[in-house]
């Protein structure tokens, strides 16, 4: 579905998102409405005040929902099968019993991070937060303290990779309308995202954890409570091993199909191949953890228990997180509207010459779509189209080009808020209300991109 032609100027529509995220704070904040239906209802009034036909709204609506829970609902739904799996087997306290024996106590979020930086490599920034869920939390309850302390390290690190680095989306597309090498982007972008994750986000979050306490969720954990005629299995943790390996399957598929489609749309590979379509096809994310999920089974649960018995535990792992996909598509409803509303456009056309240096204006841009519209990969590819011929005048550097790709990647990450779906996934997961999201996970994505911009900058001014 196509963005529709601007009903309002920039400044009316400016005000309109603007008020529409004031209206939607204020009934979940201070009404306490719930918010499901606070996302759907502002949505709706938010599709009329820009002008959309009202016969075309219930399209409106279902673009941004639909693409959204499409993929969360099959995210989210398979990454806490495979968390439950972790946590009642004793597979995720043998993991982080690793990774304390190896970093000690005090590094437990560093060690985290690190994971976290190595799996999101590959792996997009919903699958690989969902799949560390359970990690994350049993660290957080053995230790104690804010959850905060370990899971913003880690979400941080996927949303850094995933921003950043190619083989993601955002960076190949902007890469690619800029005309920057994809090679030259992914070997600058990874030492600009472990840097910035250190500083923006490592940091960071020791700080914001001392001040705010978030308690661990029952997301995953919880009482399996046994059926009339459901055996009572003795669970056999399994080895640090199988819990890797469990770990890398995901990683190894989903590298399958970032890294190919990459190399075919950079023309290395022919398109159409039939092992490059397989290779592809099991490593699509939902596919590629529904495979791990059926191992899961087989080597954590069979051994131990009846498969009625891990069945009924899966089930069981449902239930908590049917609100997380539905507030999850609801905010991407919410993005989606404004992106159709015309937002983007009407920013592209009134910022394509704001007379200050191409860096600065290719960050500037890309911030405002994000704020505007929420979606980091819009910013990024919209913003990439928009400088796109200023850029070819402008003859730059490959070691530039690839810098100005991060600087976009930076515009196109800090502030997320309510009309980002990643926002109310981070904050349905670790079980934190709208304002503590806010003050925590907004602020780290900020200092994130503030980071991000000031290390791509330093490197411009001396290249």
């Amino acid at each position: 579905m196509e963005a529709m032609e601007p009903q309002f100027g920039t400044l009316t529509l400016l005000l309109i998102a603007a008020g529409a995220v004031a209206v939607l704070l204020f009934l979940i904040m201070k009404v306490k409405l719930h918010a499901f239906i606070s996302l759907v209802l502002v949505s709706v009034l938010t599709a009329v005040a820009v002008g959309f036909e009202p016969g075309d709204i219930p399209d409106v609506l279902m673009f941004g929902f639909a693409d959204t829970i499409g993929s969360v609902a099959l995210l989210v739904a398979f990454g806490v099968m495979l968390g439950r799996l972790l946590e009642v087997t004793g597979g995720a306290q043998t993991l982080a019993d690793t990774l304390i024996g190896r970093f000690g106590e005090k590094r437990a979020p560093l060690a985290l991070g690190v994971a976290s930086l190595l799996f999101g490599f590959p792996i997009f920034f919903d699958a690989g937060l969902v799949i560390f869920v359970p990690i994350i939390l049993t660290v957080a309850r053995r230790f104690g303290g804010s959850v905060l302390y370990y899971a913003l390290p880690a979400a941080g690190a996927f949303a850094a990779m995933h921003a950043l680095v190619p083989p993601h989306p955002g960076p190949v597309a902007a890469a690619n309308l800029i005309g920057a090498n994809v090679g030259l982007t992914l070997l600058i972008g990874i030492p600009i995202a472990v840097v910035a994750w250190y500083v923006g986000v490592m940091l960071v979050s020791r700080f914001l954890a001392a001040r705010v306490n978030v308690s661990v969720p029952d997301v995953i954990f919880g009482e399996v409570r046994d059926g009339k005629d459901a055996e009572e299995p003795t669970w056999r943790a399994p080895s640090f091993g199988t819990v890797l390996m469990l770990l890398l399957i995901p990683l190894v598929l989903i590298s399958f199909n970032t890294v190919l489609s990459t190399l075919v749309e950079s023309d290395v590979l022919d398109e159409g191949q039939d092992w490059v379509g397989f290779l592809s096809l099991i490593g699509i994310t939902p596919v590629a953890l529904m495979i791990t999920v059926l191992v899961a089974i087989l080597v954590l649960g069979r051994p131990n228990a009846s498969l009625a018995t891990v069945s009924q535990i899966l089930d069981q792992a449902l239930g908590p997180v049917c609100a997380i996909i539905l507030i999850t598509g609801a905010g991407g409803m919410f993005g989606g509207v404004l992106e159709l509303s015309g937002i983007g456009d009407a920013l592209s056309g009134s910022l394509s010459d704001l007379g200050i240096s191409l860096i600065l204006q290719a960050f500037i841009i890309a911030t405002l779509l994000r704020v505007a519209q929420g979606s980091a990969t819009v910013a990024l590819t919209t913003t990439g189209g928009l400088i796109a011929g200023a850029v070819a005048d402008a003859g730059l550097s490959d070691f530039k080009l690839a810098l100005l790709v991060v600087v976009i990647a930076a515009g196109a990450t800090v502030l997320s808020h309510v009309n980002d779906s990643g926002f109310w996934l981070v904050s349905r997961l670790f079980g934190m209300d709208v304002k503590t999201t806010l003050k925590t996970w907004t602020v780290m994505e900020t200092t994130l991109g503030l980071s991000v911009f000031v290390i791509a900058y330093l490197l411009w001014l001396v290249a």
